[in-house]
């Protein structure tokens, strides 16, 4: 897989990929994450790349002709499965869309800055648009390092443990069960004692049984279209 990010402020996203995980991911040649600079292609003499709404209003818009030519120069090299603009006004980002998005080959991210970008990028470019909740950031940096990680993480072989991603929140539309470690006993607190049976079907059941209670007390909303409900 590889995913550019067109960012004004790409240094915001080299520590991310550069630690944990998502480091492993690109060293062991599982993604290419490349970051490209907006200012680069800006044709005005300070790289200046934002300018006054038409309309007038508060906040300054991101220009269209830095995007459209930093887009182009890219789709001239490769195909891209989607276009993808972080925005709050997007579909909320789910696990079922990194699902998805951990399918394709190619993903051009672009993360917006000020007031927003100008929206005939949005018409002529962009293929799908997303959101990872209902606030607002200062830009879209960390909104596409997020979206990132939540699809590099279930590539093969990015997991020491791939079966660890399928029992993750949000898979089967359930949150996580508690999960326990050494000490058995701390502070007075002990293990649940199925957790060490050795039965694996009970603990299954065992998990199942509190990640069902847990969506119901927590995230009842998840379990509308759930048929387990």
């Amino acid at each position: 897989m590889r995913i550019d990010i067109i960012s004004v402020l790409p240094e915001l996203m080299e520590s991310p990929f550069s630690a944990s995980i998502l480091k492993r991911a690109q060293e062991k040649g599982l993604v290419e994450v490349h970051l490209h600079n907006l200012r680069d292609y800006s044709e005005k003499k300070f790289k200046q790349v934002d300018d006054y709404a038409y309309g007038g209003g508060a906040g300054m818009v991101m220009s269209i002709i830095p995007f459209s030519k930093c887009i182009k120069q890219l789709k001239a090299e490769r195909e891209y499965d989607e276009i993808i603009f972080m925005t709050p006004d997007g579909e909320q980002l789910n696990q079922q869309i990194a699902n998805q998005l951990s399918l394709k080959g190619n993903l051009l991210l672009l993360a917006g800055h000020y007031k927003g970008i100008d929206q005939r990028i949005r018409d002529k470019y962009v293929t799908r648009e997303i959101s990872i909740g209902d606030y607002v950031l200062s830009g879209g940096e960390l909104a596409a390092a997020v979206l990132s990680d939540a699809i590099i993480r279930l590539l093969p072989g990015v997991l020491n443990d791939e079966t660890s991603a399928l029992s993750d929140s949000f898979q089967d539309n359930l949150l996580a069960p508690p999960v326990y470690t050494r000490p058995f006993e701390f502070e007075g607190m002990k293990v649940p004692e199925i957790l060490r049976s050795g039965d694996d079907k009970k603990i299954e059941e065992w998990r199942h049984e509190q990640a069902l209670e847990r969506t119901k007390t927590r995230r009842p909303d998840l379990l509308k279209n759930n048929s387990q409900e």
